[in-house]
C-alpha cells in the first residue's frame, strides 16, 4: 500500500511541476475556477456555472493553441559563486544568447533545480520531525513526510525572470537571488525559457539542459574565545609536514657522516675542504596542533540536532586561528575521516566544503570515533569534542581524553524535546534552534 502511495505521490508532484511551467499565475487562476465552475455546473439548472465553464476552456484552449509554436534558439551559460551559505542569500547570473535571426522578447527565464522527488528507499525509512505528533492518516499515508522531503531534497528556490529583448546575436546577462535551505551540493538541472501566449495564460516552453552543482557550506554562528590550549607538541615522524606547515627542521650543526644519512644532507663545500664527508643535522620544531571531533552517531538523515551540530564544528572551525597551529577534522562515516587545515596543508574552506557534505554513520559504533581519536593523542595540544548525546558510550569517550590526553572541550547539541541530566560543569548543552545564544555562554 506504501508503494501506491508512493507512486500516486510523484504522479501528483510531476503533474504539479508540469502545470507551474505551463501556466502564468494568471493561467491558474483561471484553471483554479475552471474547476470551480465545472463543480457548479453539474446542476443543470445552474446556467451561469456552465456558462463560466464554457467561456473560461475555450481560453485555456485557445491560449494552449496559441503557444503550440515556439521555435526559437538560445544558448545559455549559468556562472555560479564557489560557495554558498545555509540561509544567506546569494546572487548568481545566467547570460543568454540569441541565436535566431530575430529579435526575442516577452521571454520568461525559469531555473530548473534536479529533480527533488525522494526515492523509494528515503520515503519509507526517512521520519519526518515532529511526525510521532501527526495523526494515524497522516503517519500512514506519509504526504505531509513526502512534502518535508521534497522541501529538503530541493534546497531552494529559483524565481523568474523577465529577460529584456534580445537583438539576434547579442547576449543578456540576468542576476538570480537564492537563499540555500540545506548544506551540501545544490544541484541545477536545466534553463527554461517561457514565452506567454497573447492572453497571458498559458506559457510555451524551451527547456535547454544545463547541469551544474553550487556548494553550499554549513551555516555557521559567532563563536567567543573558547581558550583552546596551545603548547606545542613534536610530531612523530613528522619532518615533511613540519617543512609543509613552515616549522622545518632548523639547522643546527656539521658533523661527520654515518652510513644511513641521506645525500641530501651533505655539506659539499665542507667534504671539499675536510676531504671526508660531512653531513647537516637538523633539529625539529614543535608547533600546535588541535582537533575538532564531530560525532555522526545516532542520528538521522536531515535530523535538525545533526545539522546543527555540523553548523557548530564549522562555527569553531572558522573560528581557530590555523595561521599559527593546524586543525584536524574527524568524524566517521564509512571510515574514519581526518582533514587538516592550517600552516600550508590546506585552508579552512577546504574544511567547510567536508562539513557541507559529511552525513550520519549508520552501519559503525561510536567506539571506532574512540579509537580513531586516542590513537593521534600524542600528536595534540587541544581538542574540541561536538557531540549529539550525552551516553554512557561518549561520557567514557571524555573521560578517557581527559584522563590520558589534551585539556578537551565539549558541547553537546540535542533537539529541543530531548532531555539531557548529568552534564559536568565542563560540559556546554547547546540546543537546536537556540545556538547561537548557547554559543554566546560558551
Amino acid at each position: 500500500m506504501r508503494r501506491l502511495w508512493y507512486r500516486w505521490f510523484r504522479w501528483v508532484s510531476s503533474l504539479q511541476h508540469r502545470l507551474d511551467r505551463r501556466l502564468t499565475p494568471a493561467g491558474r487562476l483561471v484553471l483554479a475556477t475552471l474547476g470551480a465552475a465545472a463543480v457548479v455546473g453539474l446542476d443543470t439548472n445552474r446556467t451561469l456555472g456552465a456558462q463560466v465553464f464554457a467561456l473560461l476552456g475555450s481560453l485555456i484552449v485557445l491560449s494552449a493553441l496559441a503557444s503550440a509554436r515556439f521555435r526559437v534558439r538560445l544558448t545559455a551559460r549559468r556562472i555560479l559563486p564557489r560557495f554558498a551559505t545555509v540561509g544567506c542569500p546569494v546572487t548568481y547570473r545566467v547570460v543568454l544568447r540569441n541565436e535566431t535571426d530575430a529579435r526575442q522578447g516577452g521571454l520568461v527565464l525559469l531555473d530548473d533545480l534536479a529533480d527533488p522527488r525522494p526515492s523509494f528507499d528515503e520515503f519509507a525509512s526517512a521520519r519526518e520531525p515532529g511526525e510521532e505528533r501527526r495523526n494515524w492518516f497522516d503517519r500512514s499515508v506519509g504526504y505531509p513526510r513526502w512534502m518535508w522531503l521534497v522541501a529538503r531534497n530541493r534546497g531552494a528556490v529559483t524565481p523568474r525572470r523577465q529577460v529584456p529583448p534580445v537583438s539576434p546575436g547579442d547576449e543578456v546577462e540576468l542576476g538570480l537571488e537564492i537563499t540555500p535551505t540545506r548544506r551540501g551540493r545544490l544541484r541545477f538541472a536545466s534553463v527554461t525559457i517561457a514565452r506567454p501566449d497573447p492572453l497571458g495564460l498559458v506559457q510555451a516552453v524551451r527547456r535547454l539542459p544545463l547541469p551544474q552543482s553550487l556548494v553550499v557550506l554549513p551555516r555557521r554562528y559567532p563563536v567567543p574565545d573558547i581558550g583552546l590550549p596551545g603548547a606545542r607538541k613534536y610530531q612523530p615522524g613528522g619532518v615533511a609536514l613540519a617543512s609543509s606547515v613552515g616549522d622545518s627542521e632548523e639547522f643546527f650543526a656539521l658533523r661527520d657522516y654515518r652510513p644511513g644519512d641521506p645525500l641530501r644532507r651533505i655539506h659539499w663545500k665542507s667534504w671539499a675542504r675536510t676531504g671526508e664527508p660531512v653531513v647537516k643535522e637538523y633539529l625539529d620544531e614543535f608547533f600546535v596542533r588541535h582537533a575538532l571531533v564531530l560525532d555522526t552517531f545516532g542520528a538521522a538523515a536531515g535530523d535538525l540536532a545533526f545539522e546543527e551540530a555540523v553548523s557548530v564544528a564549522a562555527s569553531i572551525a572558522v573560528s581557530v586561528d590555523t595561521q599559527e597551529s593546524l586543525l584536524d577534522l574527524m568524524f566517521v562515516g564509512a571510515q574514519a575521516y581526518c582533514f587538516t587545515a592550517g600552516r600550508g596543508l590546506g585552508h579552512t574552506d577546504r574544511m567547510l566544503e567536508v562539513l557541507a557534505s559529511v552525513g550520519v554513520c549508520h552501519d559503525r559504533p561510536f567506539r571506532a570515533l574512540q579509537d580513531a581519536v586516542l590513537g593521534r593523542l600524542d600528536a595534540l595540544s587541544g581538542c574540541v569534542c561536538v557531540l549529539l548525546a550525552w551516553d554512557e558510550p561518549r561520557r567514557e569517550f571524555i573521560r578517557r581524553l581527559q584522563a590520558v590526553g589534551p585539556p578537551t572541550r565539549v558541547f553537546v547539541v540535542t533537539a529541543p524535546d530531548v532531555p539531557v541530566t548529568g552534564l559536568p560543569a565542563d560540559v556546554r548543552l547547546l540546543v537546536a534552534g537556540r545556538i547561537r545564544e548557547g554559543l554566546a555562554r560558551a
